[in-house]
């Protein structure tokens, strides 16, 4: 991973074999980013894709592996128990154009992975809600 500053704003390349979340979380605690928001795009092998059952407040999860276009990378940046915490969404897309997408659990990079990641000077919490199953934005 290499990444370039310009204020408040970082461009990110991952690079292939690199995992996508793991890579965002060791940018955003070394770079002391507590809260932001971020996009991407780029080609990744393995992807593992979560989608929340509201029911059973658990999340279903699905391994895809292959080639795979990330037509979109969407999350933002929070903490939860004084911790980074990342929370993203992707859509990819197959050889044959067939769509997939939820919550990013995890992926690898295949070729490379572009990430422009903009940090806001502040502070939003997260805390469990049992009701929902979630981890909810906190504001104080």
């Amino acid at each position: 991973m290499d990444h370039k500053k310009f204020g408040n704003k970082y461009f990110v390349r991952l690079d292939k074999g690199e995992e996508i979340v793991a890579s965002l979380q060791s940018l955003c605690q070394s770079e002391n980013i507590k809260l932001g928001y971020f996009q991407g795009f780029g080609a990744v092998n393995k992807v593992e894709l979560g989608l929340f059952k509201t029911v059973e407040k658990e999340y279903s999860v699905r391994t895809l592996e292959g080639d795979f276009e990330i037509t979109s990378l969407l999350g933002n940046i929070s903490t939860k128990d004084d911790e980074t915490y990342l929370h993203m969404h992707v859509n990819l897309s197959d050889i044959e154009n067939t769509g997939f997408g939820g919550h990013l659990n995890n992926a690898y990079v295949s070729a490379t992975v572009e990430i422009f990641i903009e940090a806001i000077d502040g502070l939003v919490k997260r805390e469990f809600d049992p009701e929902i199953g979630l981890n909810l934005y906190k504001f104080d």
